[in-house]
């Protein structure tokens, strides 16, 4: 039986906060200067495998986070499993499994493929933690409090893969192709639904409409990119109703309890969105460092098909107890395969672990920055991917390789002198590196890691040209078939370390600039170039910022030996 109680009724058991919200907007200078930088992918289902869209997401927050660390910031990544709703509960009964089981197996599928991506998370949550359970019935109670929750029957068309009601205007009759079977299914995301009729919690959404829209106004950049700002302030100008918040435990046993209703469950993504606070310490706030566990968070990154949830639910949410919002919402588009989007029903969605084992951590990392779509979705293919290998290898790959091979040179040596090129192509390439390192850091700061990737890419093929077009082979010592040096040509140092000293200039800040893509390969460059590992960041890459490097910590090898890009095993 669902029961409506007051929320004074459990506040001195739990002891609960009643004052004012612990996370004030009004901050203080050295609070704002502490708060680390703080960054979240979502949390994922484990009623599935992983697949390449939980990879993609989970290596752009990566990125996010690497260049802020190499900026010198302490930053914070989040990432973790959603364990709770109907469909977790469908699954494990499928597969014969107690819940808790097939919990505690299926997560860690998660948590070997971050791994496995090189990604450095600091937080892995589980939203069956003690914790965060703590973390989201103190979130329930505060609500209550502030009267926000109330009881009513709800009826309507509910998708159990999508955790969420839809009204009927959003549902319409589907066919199985497959099978000819006619169902009602959602117009948004094409999964099944069916009537529900109960009673349950709700929460009162339309109530914060003007307050929505008025932070929409205040923060235009909030969703990126911007075309799903416009989408989320349409959907909310056009009215929003209240929103149920619960569900009968006989239809919903796996999930955290209404505080001191057990009848009721909680809604799974009012329950999920909290995880964001959970490793954040809330409810548990220090005074005067409120913020030092990152909330509020920087940047969310999440997939198009959540941006109602994220966009609309959870600020709301949030607003209703007075707490900062995130600051941004990335919403990134899907991977399609064949140009068909991918499903497990239909068998066509991509093994991320195979893509691992085939290509590589930073090439698979490479890729999905580099061809992975913000507006629109992208096809997946492993074409692609040897293609943009192969660019790598034909253009970073090659110029490492002919700077730091040269035997005509010595790198170390123009490092010293750090003379540049004085002719018109040198300026003007001195000019275009002295503009990358700010042209990444505002494409960064936009969400826009592809842009930031092209731009470093340019300077590349760039340098190569350059390269190309000064011959610094022409003047540097000539060797004879055995390798010995020609005496009677002479070496024209002044014209040659210039020019060596530019293409190695590039390589180095192109190489600490890339870091936060493939880290992997860039140590390996960095580590050929001689550049020592406390002059590797951000502040780092100007021309004329290092002029200790030039002597290689690691053997430089000898043909495909030692490559930065060596050959692919198979093409297939």
């Amino acid at each position: 039986m669902l029961v409506q109680r007051s929320s004074s009724q459990f506040f001195g058991r739990c002891r609960i906060y009643r004052g004012r919200s612990p996370w004030s907007r009004h901050f203080t200078t050295p609070d704002l200067l502490e708060k680390p930088y703080y960054v979240t992918s979502p949390i994922f289902y484990v009623n599935a495998a992983p697949h390449i869209g939980h990879l993609y997401t989970l290596v752009l927050t990566d990125v996010f986070k690497r260049f802020h660390v190499l900026k010198g910031k302490k930053a914070i990544l989040c990432t973790g499993t959603d364990e709770h709703g109907m469909k977790i509960q469908q699954a494990a009964l499928k597969a014969g499994q107690d819940i808790r089981a097939f919990c505690d197996e299926s997560y860690r599928s998660f948590e070997v493929l971050a791994k496995r991506a090189d990604i450095r998370y600091d937080h892995f949550i589980r939203t069956s933690e003690p914790d965060h359970r703590f973390a989201v019935q103190h979130f329930w109670l505060m609500l209550q409090g502030r009267g926000y929750i109330y009881t009513s029957k709800h009826e309507g068309w509910y998708s159990v893969s999508d955790e969420t009601f839809y009204p009927s205007s959003g549902i319409h009759l589907a066919l199985d192709p497959s099978t000819g079977r006619k169902f009602m299914a959602s117009q948004e995301t094409g999964k099944e639904v069916e009537w529900t009729a109960e009673v349950n919690y709700h929460f009162r959404l339309s109530s914060l409409r003007d307050r929505l829209l008025q932070f929409y106004a205040d923060h235009p950049d909030f969703v990126q990119p911007s075309t799903r700002m416009q989408d989320v302030v349409q959907q909310v100008t056009a009215g929003l109703s209240d929103l149920s918040i619960s569900r009968p435990k006989e239809r919903l046993s796996w999930g955290i309890p209404v505080p001191d209703d057990p009848s009721q469950t909680i809604y799974v993504w009012l329950d999920a969105l909290i995880n964001y606070l959970t490793k954040a310490n809330y409810p548990f706030q220090i005074p005067g460092r409120e913020h030092a566990a990152g909330w509020p968070a920087d940047v969310h990154v999440i997939g198009k098909d959540i941006v109602r949830f994220h966009c609309i639910y959870w600020p709301a949410f949030l607003l209703a107890l007075d707490l900062p919002l995130p600051k941004q919402i990335m919403t990134h588009a899907h991977w399609t395969l064949g140009h068909e989007k991918m499903s497990k029903s239909t068998g066509n969605a991509v093994n991320p672990f195979f893509a691992l084992d085939r290509f590589g951590s930073d090439t698979m990392r490479f890729y999905l920055v580099r061809d992975g779509g913000m507006k629109d979705d992208r096809d997946y293919d492993n074409s692609y991917i040897v293609d943009r290998y192969k660019t790598l290898q034909g253009s970073l790959g090659n110029l490492v390789t002919r700077v730091i091979r040269g035997k005509g040179w010595d790198v170390r040596r123009a490092v010293e002198h750090g003379r540049f090129d004085q002719s018109p192509g040198g300026q003007q390439h001195l000019k275009i590196l002295k503009n990358l390192p700010t042209s990444v850091d505002a494409s960064m700061a936009q969400l826009q890691p592809g842009s930031a990737l092209g731009d470093i890419l340019k300077v590349v093929n760039q340098t190569n040209q350059y390269m190309q077009h000064a011959s610094p082979w022409s003047l540097g010592a000539r060797t004879d078939e055995h390798g010995r040096p020609k005496a009677s040509i002479p070496v024209d140092l002044g014209r040659l370390d210039p020019i060596i000293y530019a293409c190695a200039e590039s390589i180095r800040i192109c190489a600490i600039l890339l870091q936060p893509v493939m880290p992997g390969r860039m140590k390996h460059v960095l580590d050929l170039l001689g550049v020592s590992e406390g002059r590797r960041m951000i502040r780092d890459a100007t021309v004329g910022g290092d002029r200790e490097y030039g002597t290689p910590m690691v053997d430089v090898g000898e043909g495909r030996r030692g490559v930065v890009f060596p050959p692919l095993t198979s093409e297939l």
